[in-house]
């Protein structure tokens, strides 16, 4: 488990809530992502989505199937995911799939900018030792927490830029109407055969 603290001045909390959840833009920043792909909504609050991770050799590349949810309560935002299964993302070759126990972002606007609250339980499953998975841990966090830093200066510009510099459908949850919603049979828990997810019932 990682938890770290931080304290951005001059950057405002929406900025910094924006920069988290805009998937177009974390292509720009993120140097670890290989892939990012949104699976579905489950209510305007919560969606699923697909995150694959390159990991430096010998380490074996990892990816992700997460719900996340998000709350904004003005001055303070938290953002939350954990690990579920999805029938259409099954583990694939190359990749070791990963757990996210609960990994939590909570954004409170503060005088001249706002503070950042990590926190992540993750699993990366295979066969790492202990003593480089904390390894590992030590030198990544600290830089993801620069990136975002760095991300978040260059994040308004960028947005004003894009064809459509209004798309934001964690700020406003009318724009996710259009995109595929998620059956609660086809995601199940971590670790809960697709057949046990009983009392699934589709309808009409």
């Amino acid at each position: 488990m990682v938890k770290i603290q931080a304290v951005f001045q001059d950057i405002k909390a929406s900025t910094l809530f924006d920069v988290l959840h805009d998937p177009e833009y974390r292509k720009e920043w993120d140097e670890h992502m290989q892939s990012s792909i949104e699976i579905g909504y489950l209510n305007p609050n919560n969606d699923i989505g697909y995150y694959a991770i390159y990991c430096p050799p010998p380490v074996k590349n990892r990816d992700f199937v997460l719900q996340r949810s998000w709350l904004d309560m003005g001055d303070e935002k938290l953002i939350l995911n954990h690990s579920v299964e999805h029938k259409d993302y099954a583990v694939r070759k190359g990749f070791i799939r990963a757990i996210s126990h609960l990994t939590g972002f909570v954004i409170r606007s503060v005088p001249n900018g706002c503070f950042l609250g990590y926190i992540s339980q993750t699993d990366p499953r295979g066969k790492l030792p202990p003593w480089l998975v904390n390894k590992i841990t030590q030198k990544f966090a600290p830089k993801v927490v620069k990136q975002l830093r760095k991300a978040a200066e260059g994040y308004e510009s960028w947005k004003a830029s894009q064809v459509d510099p209004t798309l934001k459908p964690w700020v406003y949850p009318e724009q996710t109407l259009s995109s595929p919603r998620i059956s609660l049979c086809d995601c199940v828990a971590v670790g809960v055969p697709l057949a046990a997810s009983a009392d699934c019932e589709e309808s009409d």
